[in-house]
């Protein structure tokens, strides 16, 4: 029996169902992560950023296997389980610039607590860009329905542009289109970033998302972010 994790559980009010909700599991998986299995990586960071714990304080045993890089804060097995408090903490903490690059069908700014605090911070000095990415069926050609979708490619850029357009009034805030590949998602404030990775074959908001933080020699972190700049680089501004 996992006596560190039952408890941790417990301080959280977190049962076994909410735990196999968040992490779209059966209820039995967690039951056997309970009883002393230890779950796959991808689930071990979820559990621990859900809880605020390392990894390690709920399998000691770990720490002699530990394979996550220091900069990496925090794992999420999609984009929608990283909590609204970790969107909020991480844009409403930056004092000097935000970025993001996300998918034009499903922006993050859709909603409003997000946006609010992208407004705030662009009141308060902030200097926001936007690189908003047009996927292939987005771009396709204007008039054409994407399959599935029930809407045509230009009302969905529109739609996509209209969710973040108001923050233009809120202080230096910059959009652009970007019409390439894009092969992660990357929302920073500063020198912490979230980033979601694209998998062939599933929604891009169903990917995993990484918690980075860009310290001094931080690889992955500066990787991402080159990233950024080469996106922004080739974007337009849809005018």
């Amino acid at each position: 029996m996992n006596e560190t994790l039952c408890r941790a559980l417990l301080r959280a009010r977190l049962t076994e169902e909410d735990v196999a909700a968040r992490l779209q599991v059966d209820p039995k998986t967690v039951r056997r992560w309970l009883e002393g299995r230890v779950p796959y990586l991808r689930h071990r960071w979820a559990i621990a950023a859900m809880l605020g714990v390392d990894e390690t304080d709920l399998w000691p045993q770990m720490r002699t296997t530990r394979t996550r890089p220091d900069e990496v804060l925090a794992i999420y097995p999609y984009r929608d389980a990283v909590p609204l408090a970790v969107w909020l903490r991480l844009f409403g903490s930056a004092q000097r610039e935000i970025g993001i690059l996300d998918d034009v069908d499903t922006p993050l700014a859709a909603d409003p607590p997000i946006a609010a605090v992208l407004a705030e911070r662009g009141r308060s000095g902030v200097k926001i860009r936007i690189c908003l990415h047009v996927t292939n069926a987005s771009a396709g050609a204007l008039g054409a329905v994407c399959p599935g979708s029930g809407r045509a490619p230009e009302v969905r850029v529109r739609e996509g542009l209209v969710v973040y357009a108001p923050l233009r009034a809120t202080g230096d805030v910059q959009i652009r289109l970007h019409r390439g590949e894009a092969y992660n998602s990357v929302y920073y404030a500063d020198n912490q970033m979230l980033v979601g990775q694209h998998v062939y074959g599933i929604p891009i908001r169903s990917g995993p998302v990484l918690h980075l933080e860009g310290a001094e020699g931080s690889d992955m972190a500066a990787a991402f972010s080159e990233a950024f700049e080469t996106a922004w680089a080739a974007a337009d501004t849809g005018e």
